[in-house]
């Protein structure tokens, strides 16, 4: 049977990825990165990479007061938002990753008293108060679909004060890349945990498929396999859309590059009067 993708029917996961995860047979436990299995491994892969959270707090730091993080996760930003001594809410969709989030404020009390952990929607929230700075970073709007990237809009402009900042993260595409369409690297986490993650993604196409397997298997016993779409938005169209819906541009940075095909852009916005 060819493996599919947690949530989206018909997807197939492609590559040498899906051809791993068949070769794996009935061990396969195949998980949707965000849900209780996946969301572990996804706090054990990004959760304390540093790319773009320096660059972030430098803007953040140009304006004071509370900060909104939307698709906190387990708090790669919120916990170094709290650090500057900010009013933290952290909103993020996934249950799963509130709970790690939550132990981690568990564990520094100090910073626990001023962060707010909301579960919502980014694409639909209303949390009745308005904020001098609005984050979304890990390129986290990939996540959204049109439809959803247009209630985002709609979301942080009800919420963000008449000065504000919305700081948001996306993709650049390198129009000169011409290798595979399928990228693997094998990652090593603080804890000891080793991983294989595959990239699969055609240039044009609308999204990427990402799969995540333990480096060592092992001969039997079940294996459990992460898996999730992330859609591609570059730069350029994410700026045309944040105008057409009410947004200035104020910034745009180049983050360094982790990936051979696709970089990160920070952009910096506010709602136009």
């Amino acid at each position: 049977m060819t493996p599919t993708i947690p949530g989206r029917a018909g997807a197939t996961i492609p590559g040498r990825a899906g051809e791993l995860l068949a070769s794996l047979g009935d061990r396969a436990v195949l998980c949707d990165l965000y849900d209780e299995i996946g969301s572990g491994v996804y706090h054990d892969i990004a959760g304390r990479d540093p790319q773009e959270v320096r660059e972030l707090l430098g803007l953040v730091r140009a304006t004071p007061g509370p900060v909104l993080d939307l698709a906190a996760g387990s708090g790669r930003l919120t916990m170094p938002l709290l650090a500057l001594g900010r009013e933290v809410t952290a909103l993020d969709l996934s249950e799963h990753m509130l709970a790690l989030l939550r132990a981690r404020l568990d564990a520094a009390p100090a910073l626990r008293e001023r962060c707010t952990v909301v579960r919502g929607d980014m694409s639909a929230f209303a949390l009745g108060r308005r904020y001098p700075v609005i984050v979304l970073g890990t390129t986290s709007i990939s996540l959204l679909d049109e439809a959803g990237r247009s209630g985002l809009y709609e979301a942080v402009r009800a919420h963000l004060e008449p000065e504000g900042r919305f700081l948001l993260t996306t993709v650049a595409v390198d129009p000169g890349y011409a290798g595979p369409a399928e990228v693997e690297e094998e990652y090593t986490t603080a804890g000891g945990r080793a991983f294989r993650i595959f990239e699969h993604w055609v240039t044009g196409d609308a999204a990427r498929t990402v799969t995540i397997f333990p480096a060592e298997p092992g001969p039997a016993g079940p294996v459990e396999v992460c898996t999730t779409s992330v859609g591609v938005l570059p730069a350029d169209r994410l700026e045309a859309e944040l105008t057409a819906a009410g947004f200035a541009v104020h910034g745009r940075t180049v983050l360094p590059s982790v990936s051979r095909r696709l970089g990160d852009v920070l952009l910096e916005t506010g709602a136009r009067a």
